[in-house]
Formats: structure tokens, C-alpha cells, sequence
């Protein structure tokens, strides 16, 4: 290499270093932000706190969704499936609300750098509604700027969106204050009520109450036309929608019954297997 050459090689190099020095740490270089994976919105983690990392195996898969279960034990929100399984340690401070914290303050005030748009913490309520979301509420209110909150009558967006589920006796507490933090879960029958999206944003029902396929065969035209019909009225409303209990054993069935969900434009889909939707939504382009 001539001499000439070799020096300008070394001084481009040396301005790329100074460049990747003087960035703050965890900034990407314009390139990397191009190559980026995006987030998956649809991707909703079921039980989420039975992966081995919860909320960070699903954030490395680049779901847009969580779910966990609490239990009010002694005036802590344990995080388990079943009574059983409680454990002092797994709190939900210590599962969700402080690694969230923690790192929207190192993604500069995002869950995904680069994206305003919220992740949403469905939050299953197992005790008593009522109690176990006023407690949940003093936790959330600890976290201000995390959480998207509501203010008489104004919905202001923050990195992280909690949507209450579970014990339906919380709607009671919910529904009287004109401050929160938190929204409801809805189910069905709140389509076409006085709920406004502004307290209930979701409609989650059970797949396997609403229709009969399974995925094997064809999707039955009236139930096809059923899902369609839902997440119209749902979209109508500025609700999204989800279904729990879908088929979620690796298989043509899955794919099957996934497939037909995007079609319909339905808003989350439910899993356990973190990878197999991952890969699954990227080989579809959905989000």
C-alpha cells in the first residue's frame, strides 16, 4: 500500500473511533438504527413470568406485550401462576416495575429505543379485585413517569401501559377515580357499551368460547366472518383485541390459527413459545 494511501485509510479510521468514542453509551450509529429488528406490537407473552427471564426473555424476542399474574400476600403483589407457587422475592417490583424503570431510563425514555409507541404490562389481578388493585394502584403511582396515565378525561402516553385483567371486582375502584394510571380489560360485552376506550382500550375474550375451529380444516366462513365482524367494532371504538386460550402447540394448526388472526387485523396474539411467534411474525412482515 503507498504511503499516501495507508495514511488516509488510518485517518478514516481514526475519526470513525473518535466518532464511536464520543457517543453516549448504548447511542447506535446511524447504520445500526437502520438494521435494528422492530418491535413486534401483535407479540403478547402469556404467563409471562414463567419464562426464565421474565419481561427481559420477551424483550429480546421484541414482544410488544406481557402478561403477569399478581397475588395481594401481606401487602405485597407476589407474581405467580398458583397460590403454591408464590415466593417472597418474585414481587412485581422486582419482576416488572423496576427492570421497565431501568431501562427506559437507558433507552432515553423508551422501552424500545427509537419507538414512541408504549409496551403494554397486562397485569392479571388473582385475589380480591377490589383490594388487590388499590394496592397495585399506590405501586404504579411510585412509578409516574413510566406508566401512560389518565386525567379527567385526557389519556397522556408513557413508555409502558397498564392494563388491568383477572378479578373483575377491580372495574368498581377503576372506574371512580378520575386519576389513574391503569386501564381495563374488557371483554365482549363491553362492544358497543358507555365504557369509553379511554378506560378500556382492550377486549380480551376466550378463543374457545366464541368458536369452535381449532385450526384443522378450513376456518369456518360464519366464525371467519364472526372474528372480522369483533375487531371491526372493536377498531370502531379504538379498542384493540385479544384472545387467550388459542391453540399454542408448534404446528400447522398454530400457524393456521395465527394466520387468520392477522388477517383479521386482531391487535395481540397470545403465546408461551416466545421464539415461534418471533419467527413466526417476521416470516409474515407483521408487526
Amino acid at each position: 500500500m503507498a504511503r499516501t494511501t495507508r495514511r488516509r485509510a488510518l485517518t478514516t479510521l481514526g475519526a470513525a473511533l473518535a466518532v464511536s468514542v464520543a457517543l453516549p453509551a448504548g447511542t447506535a450509529l446511524a447504520g445500526e438504527r437502520t438494521h435494528r429488528p422492530r418491535p413486534l406490537w401483535r407479540a403478547h407473552a402469556h404467563n409471562d413470568y414463567e419464562h426464565p427471564r421474565p419481561l427481559l426473555d420477551a424483550l429480546d424476542h421484541r414482544f410488544g406485550s406481557v402478561e403477569t399474574d399478581i397475588y395481594l400476600v401481606d401487602g405485597q403483589l407476589l407474581v405467580a401462576h398458583d397460590p403454591e407457587d408464590l415466593d417472597p422475592a418474585r414481587t412485581l417490583e422486582a419482576l416488572y416495575l423496576d427492570p421497565l424503570a431501568a431501562r427506559v431510563r437507558a433507552q432515553g425514555g423508551q422501552v424500545y429505543r427509537g419507538h414512541q409507541r408504549p409496551l403494554q404490562l397486562l397485569v392479571d389481578i388473582k385475589t380480591e379485585g377490589a383490594s388487590t388493585y388499590l394496592e397495585l394502584d399506590r405501586r404504579l403511582r411510585r412509578y409516574r413517569h413510566l406508566f401512560t396515565s389518565y386525567a379527567h378525561g385526557r389519556v397522556r402516553t408513557g413508555p409502558v401501559t397498564a392494563v388491568i385483567s383477572g378479578d373483575r371486582a377491580a372495574r368498581v375502584p377503576m372506574e371512580a377515580q378520575t386519576e389513574r394510571r391503569a386501564f381495563y380489560d374488557g371483554r365482549l360485552t363491553d362492544l358497543g357499551t358507555a365504557a369509553p376506550a379511554s378506560f378500556a382500550p382492550l377486549i380480551s375474550d376466550n378463543w374457545t368460547l366464541n368458536f369452535t375451529w381449532q385450526g384443522v380444516g378450513a376456518f369456518p366462513v360464519a366464525e371467519r366472518r364472526k372474528l372480522r365482524g369483533i375487531v371491526s367494532a372493536a377498531h370502531a371504538q379504538g379498542r384493540r383485541v385479544r384472545f387467550w386460550a388459542t391453540p399454542d402447540v408448534a404446528g400447522p394448526a398454530r400457524d393456521a390459527v395465527w394466520t387468520e388472526l392477522l388477517a383479521a387485523d386482531v391487535d395481540h396474539i397470545n403465546t408461551d413459545d416466545l421464539a415461534g411467534l418471533e419467527a413466526f411474525l417476521d416470516a409474515h412482515r407483521a408487526e
